[in-house]
């Protein structure tokens, strides 16, 4: 990849395209801004799918996990692995639902901000890219629910509150927008995330969201 230079000093634009991919990903995970701009929008990197696909498997198995319990069942053993195989996938599929209505919530807010031209729409597509790619935080799920232990309550809400910072810096580089509106949009996103969450625990479908219930198990 050829390096950008600025024509006043003949300096890279990008200083991290001269920098190791180890102390790339250093300064991506300290969230800082010229890191993900360089991830962003200097490398070809394809992997938005299979990243949001893994994220939401670890949410599903959190949730699914949390949902196991220690009692004896005097049920056949294959009606017990059918059983806890349907709360697998429906856990999966409430956390897309949440995910969805999460990246709704940012981009209604977006889109009242401005409404969405041509080029917008160009913008809004790499920014549901880039919240894909921030969301990579939740890959710590599994670790933090394997490694049981007294903090991992904690744990599981530091993880969030670490997602949601990717996803600000997110915003923030993609739109080039301040850090005023770049906060407003996860908030608004974080909104209809808790509303999805509250309406599924009406529901009794799930557990809650990946950080907002708990449940030290003993097997």
């Amino acid at each position: 990849m050829e390096a950008m230079f600025e024509k006043s000093c003949q300096k890279p634009v990008d200083k991290y395209i001269e920098y190791d991919p180890v102390i790339i990903l250093i300064n991506a995970i300290l969230c800082k801004t010229q890191a993900y701009r360089h991830i962003l929008f200097n490398t070809k990197i394809n992997i938005h799918g299979k990243l949001c696909m893994f994220c939401l498997l670890c949410e599903a198995y959190l949730r699914w996990w949390q949902l196991q319990d220690s009692s004896q069942s005097t049920a056949p053993d294959d009606v017990i692995r059918y059983a806890k195989e349907w709360d697998f996938y429906r856990m999966f599929v409430i956390a897309s639902f949440e995910q969805a209505a999460f990246f709704t919530g940012m981009f209604a807010f977006l889109w009242a901000q401005q409404p969405m031209t041509a080029r917008r729409a160009h913008d809004f597509v790499l920014l549901l890219k880039a919240l894909l790619l921030s969301s990579y935080g939740k890959l710590l799920l599994i670790p933090a629910v394997i490694w049981e232990h007294d903090y991992t309550p904690l744990c599981l809400r530091l993880i969030k509150v670490f997602v949601l910072t990717s996803n600000f810096q997110a915003v923030r580089v993609t739109l080039n927008t301040s850090r005023r509106l770049s906060l407003l949009t996860v908030l608004s996103g974080v909104l209809l995330e808790s509303i999805m969450v509250l309406f599924f625990q009406r529901m009794e479908w799930d557990v809650g969201s990946d950080c907002a219930v708990y449940k030290p198990q003993d097997f």
